[in-house]
């Protein structure tokens, strides 16, 4: 698998179009320039609290990939995208299981930094806060610490292909992410205290974990 190491803004990232004559799966390891607020791509933008994002000197962008809202902080975690064409064998037509090849590569790689993990093979989890939150719900191929999420992913398929964004975190902190959403003080609270127990970091070995991943993929 061919690795491309980028940078630059959000946005322009996530407008990155899709190839239609991909010749080999790649994977985008993206080092954002600014931290910064991502919507799902059924999300209005007025589910983000535009002026606290300004403040916050955070870009808002939508990715086109489903899901909820997810925050970036290039220093905290590790952010990278596969790019599928259809005649690669790890090509699945099933939305669901097209994801566990990846999830796999992702547990391999946290194995290495001695992390015990389990991949969840469900169909799109139902929580409270799921429709707004990546890190409130889990999806088919997300990888697990205990009941936590630890690895979230999302797809675009096209006819060409698929895009899969995937996203981990040094550690969890729900405020850094609903301190950018457009909520009352009453649904930042309970929204709060929800996630704290949703999901999980991987902690100090960032870093360790962002070599591992991209040598599981480009090693196949």
């Amino acid at each position: 698998m061919r690795l491309l190491q980028l940078t630059g803004a959000i946005a322009d990232f996530h407008a990155r179009p899709l190839p239609d004559d991909l010749a080999e799966a790649e994977t985008w390891s993206f080092q954002p320039s600014h931290r910064g607020l991502v919507l799902g791509s059924a999300q209005q933008e007025e589910v983000a609290d535009l002026a606290a994002a300004e403040r916050a000197g955070i870009e808002v962008a939508r990715r086109r990939s489903g899901g909820g809202a997810v925050y970036v902080d290039p220093a905290h975690c590790v952010w990278l995208d596969v790019v599928l064409p259809r005649h690669d064998e790890r090509w699945s037509d099933d939305v669901r299981e097209a994801t566990y090849w990846l999830g796999e590569a992702w547990q391999r790689a946290l194995a290495s930094i001695d992390l015990d993990t389990r991949l969840y093979r469900g169909g799109l989890e139902q929580t409270p806060w799921g429709r707004l939150v990546c890190f409130a719900a889990l999806g088919p191929g997300e990888v697990l610490v205990g009941d936590r999420k630890v690895v979230g992913i999302s797809q675009r398929r096209t006819r060409a292909g698929a895009r899969f964004q995937c996203i981990a975190y040094e550690r969890w902190a729900p405020d850094d992410l609903l301190d950018l959403l457009d909520l009352s003080a009453d649904d930042r609270q309970e929204a709060a205290a929800d996630l704290a127990g949703r999901a999980t970091g991987v902690g100090p070995r960032l870093e360790e974990l962002r070599s591992a991943v991209i040598a599981e993929l480009t090693a196949s």
